[in-house]
């Protein structure tokens, strides 16, 4: 059973020749769901595990169960926990789609936050993602607006407070901007996504092969950054003037 990458929504289309059978249950469960887990051992984020129906019914967990025959499409809603088997030989093809709807954001957010807690890498990087949307899409939702707002917020106040903090140290940063489909940056060791301040390290092997870390893996490092090139990919300006052009 899983809960999709950063609770997005899926869908799935059984193309044949056999039946699924598909059991969910609704989001706000999932904590009681990863307690089970913590009992019996197994990681809720990233092990392999099957519920067993009976002790959800003891916990008063509803449980929609029902039949995917071929040709039929199933829509997986956000946050939805979900696990599947055959019934017989099949074939199927699922892809996950992210809505811009409040309900959506909210909950991909939180689980970007959990996924750091519990140090499981988010395979949706939110913040690039969040930047993009205020980029490019008009919002019309004022809940929605105000979290990508708040998200712009937190995502610049922390890029300033990593700024001032390498300035004083005496540190050189280095600009470097985006180029066109360049994707988004994780650490090569906790896996967080590196959002606009890189730490780069240049690690020499058959070919120069060069690592982004985050500020704290970098300085865990040692020699206080020595052997780190900072770069940032947005001046200050830059995101100000996006944070100020997205608007309802």
């Amino acid at each position: 059973g899983h809960q999709e990458n950063n609770n997005f929504c899926s869908v799935n289309i059984n193309i044949g020749p056999g039946d699924c059978e598909w059991f969910a249950v609704h989001e706000h469960y999932w904590e009681t769901i990863s307690a089970f887990c913590d009992r019996h051992g197994v990681d809720y984020l990233t092990g392999s595990w099957w519920p067993i129906l009976e002790d959800l019914y003891r916990s008063n967990i509803p449980v929609y169960r029902f039949v995917q025959r071929p040709g039929d499409l199933v829509w997986i809603n956000a946050g939805t926990v979900h696990w599947v088997q055959a019934t017989g030989w099949c074939n199927n093809i699922a892809w996950n789609v992210g809505p811009l709807t409040a309900y959506q954001y909210q909950l991909a957010l939180e689980r970007y936050e959990w996924n750091e807690v519990k140090n499981v890498k988010s395979i949706v990087p939110m913040i690039h993602v969040s930047w993009n949307v205020a980029r490019t899409v008009k919002i019309s939702d004022p809940d929605l607006y105000k979290m990508i707002k708040y998200c712009l917020l937190q995502s610049i106040k922390h890029c300033q407070v990593q700024r001032e903090s390498l300035v004083r140290a005496g540190k050189k940063i280095a600009y470097q901007g985006r180029v066109k489909d360049e994707p988004a940056y994780y650490c090569n060791e906790c896996d967080v996504e590196v959002f606009n301040i890189l730490f780069v390290t240049s690690e020499t092997g058959g070919r120069n092969t060069y690592l982004v870390h985050c500020e704290g893996c970098a300085r865990r490092r040692g020699g206080g950054l020595a052997g780190v090139i900072v770069l940032e990919q947005y001046k200050t300006e830059e995101l100000m003037q996006i944070y100020d052009g997205f608007t309802l």
